[in-house]
């Protein structure tokens, strides 16, 4: 509004100049003294007027040039806003379609009404036989393939696949928790919410699926060879997020024995540890634990590998032994 008042007052300003007589007194400026008058065609400035002021020749192609460039560069500008616009507008688009695209069934409101806990506004994972649990406490309530397709569009929902990959326990029908999740099932729905997601925006969510996927194989407690043959698949592109987690989990454990060598050293608590290496003490306590249960399972490895040599040839002496009785 500001800048729309000071152009009108100029504009106004500048008109009433224009058309006010000249002044009077021969001393006073006048409005118009600075700009040139140039003779008419064919004929020569009187002399002692002065010149007209022209840019010289490589100026003005300077010039040229850097409206030229300034202009294109306005046009980039413009085409590349274009089309983040659009972007986002497909993405919009896409997002109230899915949000829109398919009714709830009766047998999921059904659901909702009598479970809450499991079905209302939270998602918890459900165990597993839960079908048979319904079919048996309900057999007049339910069809049987009605009820299929609804826990079908439940479980396949992405705010219950987000619940699966949070790592939470199942829940029974009072939604109590009653057993745990498994490793291969969290790392399935952190890959799918990841390839939900990942087309809604503009934003990189690979380094936190990443991320997801080393915590879910720290906390299963399974080697890699056991975690990766349980979460086998066909998708190029998971498995290759999947070693670069392997990689990673690699280097943080090398991290988490080398802090522990040097805490182990320092003859400190876990709080002046920290503080005199400016760390938090809670991620210290984290990192130290998890370096002990690694060290502790590789020693139980170690000691597992290094019986099992010695009680194969122990059981072939005792079927020998009956053989020779028989």
């Amino acid at each position: 509004m500001t800048d729309t008042v000071s152009s009108e007052s100029l504009s106004q300003t500048t008109a009433s100049d224009a058309l006010a007589p000249m002044s009077a007194d021969p001393s006073a400026p006048s409005s118009v003294a600075h700009t040139p008058v140039l003779p008419p065609a064919g004929e020569t400035p009187a002399e002692g007027a002065p010149a007209a002021e022209t840019a010289p020749s490589g100026e003005r192609a300077r010039g040229g040039r850097q409206v030229r460039q300034n202009s294109q560069n306005s046009q980039n500008s413009q085409n590349s806003q274009n089309s983040q616009n659009r972007h986002r507008a497909n993405a919009d688009a896409g997002a109230a379609l899915r949000r829109t695209a398919r009714p709830v069934p009766p047998a999921l409101e059904q659901l909702a009404q009598l479970y809450p806990p499991l079905f209302g506004a939270v998602f918890r994972p459900m165990k597993r036989g839960i079908f048979q649990e319904l079919m048996a406490a309900h057999p007049e309530l339910f069809e049987k393939d009605a009820l299929k397709q609804a826990l079908a569009i439940h479980t396949r929902s992405t705010r219950y696949l987000q619940a699966v990959a949070s790592g939470q326990q199942r829940h029974d029908l009072a939604g109590e928790p009653v057993e745990e999740m498994a490793p291969e099932h969290v790392h399935h729905a952190l890959v799918e919410v990841y390839k939900r997601r990942q087309g809604r925006g503009q934003d990189d969510l690979l380094p936190r699926l990443r991320e997801r996927m080393v915590d879910n194989i720290e906390a299963s407690g399974l080697s890699r060879e056991e975690y990766a043959e349980r979460v086998q698949n066909r998708d190029e592109a998971a498995s290759a997020v999947l070693q670069e987690a392997f990689a990673e989990l690699a280097a943080r454990a090398a991290r988490g024995e080398a802090l522990l060598r040097t805490f182990e050293g320092s003859g400190q608590s876990v709080e002046a540890f920290a503080d005199m290496y400016g760390m938090d003490v809670r991620e210290v306590a984290r990192t130290l634990t998890h370096a002990r249960e690694r060290l502790a399972a590789a020693e139980v490895s170690k000691g597992a590998a290094a019986e099992a040599p010695t009680s194969a040839p122990a059981e072939e002496q005792t079927q020998d032994q009956d053989q020779a009785k028989g």
